[in-house]
């Protein structure tokens, strides 16, 4: 199902006036700008001041790159996108924060801390709000057991890198409501972008599909069928994805796919399960470009 256009009366039309994300890294940070982009007053919950000033920086350093690369949409000024843009150093600190209509928890894939995150989140916002995950394939329904108002929540999967990235995945959990799923397919055309509706299921459509052909080449390379960038080159030439599936592990982060091969495992069984050499170079570091190396050096 695909998303491309809402009627202006619909719940959630426009962009939200004013948006929350929870976790300032790579993703939490490119949401921030993405919301941020489109007009949002947007608050980054991070852990102490210290961070939450280094996510804004991070913000601001990512809009000056875009803008120098001719990457903004016309007439967006980074320094007025920056402007909509506040840290705080906790999420004690939401209930200060007037009209929140969208809070996005975009911390680590751990489904302890992000039950908590929520359940924090939950209680420092008004009951209006809608709660988001942006998790990649933990269960939505898991995760709403924690809240006390699960019909306001659901999962908006987004994609690395969120500005320019075209798909947010918007994860419907069985208690999630009609009004909540309608306002985050407005909010998602909002932000340029199109929606596809899954249910709740380990690994949506996007993970599962992703991970399952990016094991698949790993264990071509562990085999020695080709070299990576040779399997890489197939898939880019031959099937036009524009970027190859152990390339696309490097950007993800090796120990990302694993974590979520594992889960997958659990869940879906051993077809899922990871190659020795994925888990020995997560065991040596080499965790794609964040290390400087992957199955490929990255300067």
């Amino acid at each position: 199902m695909t998303e491309h256009s809402t009627a202006p009366d619909e719940p959630g039309a426009g962009a939200p006036r004013a948006m929350a994300v929870v976790g300032g890294g790579r993703m939490g940070a490119g949401i921030a700008q993405s919301f941020a982009t489109a007009g949002s007053r947007v608050v980054i919950v991070e852990g102490g001041a210290d961070a939450a000033a280094a996510a804004v920086a991070r913000v601001a350093g990512a809009l000056r790159r875009a803008a120098e690369r001719g990457r903004l949409p016309a007439g967006v000024d980074p320094d007025e996108v920056v402007a909509r843009i506040r840290a705080v150093g906790s999420i004690a600190e939401l209930p200060a924060e007037a009209g929140l209509e969208l809070v996005v928890e975009a911390v680590p894939e751990d489904a302890g801390l992000k039950a908590r995150v929520l359940a924090a989140a939950e209680r420092a916002v008004g009951p209006d709000a809608v709660l988001a995950t942006n998790t990649s394939s933990l269960s939505v329904a898991e995760l709403a057991a924690a809240l006390g108002r699960p019909g306001r929540f659901l999962g908006m999967h987004f994609f690395n890198p969120v500005p320019a990235s075209e798909l947010v995945e918007l994860v419907n959990a069985p208690e999630t409501g009609a009004a909540a799923l309608a306002a985050a397919r407005n909010w998602t055309r909002t932000l340029g972008k199109t929606a596809v509706v899954v249910r709740d299921s380990p690994g949506f459509a996007s993970s599962r599909l992703g991970v399952a052909l990016g094991l698949e080449a790993i264990r071509m390379a562990e085999e020695g069928v080709a070299a990576p960038a040779d399997i890489d080159t197939a898939m880019e030439l031959g099937y036009k994805h524009p970027m190859g599936p152990l390339r696309l592990t490097d950007l993800v982060g090796l120990d990302v796919r694993l974590a979520i091969a594992e889960h997958l495992r659990e869940t879906l069984g051993e077809r899922f399960a990871p190659p020795e050499l994925l888990r020995a170079k997560v065991a040596r570091g080499e965790l794609g470009r964040k290390t400087g190396q992957g199955f490929y050096a990255w300067p």
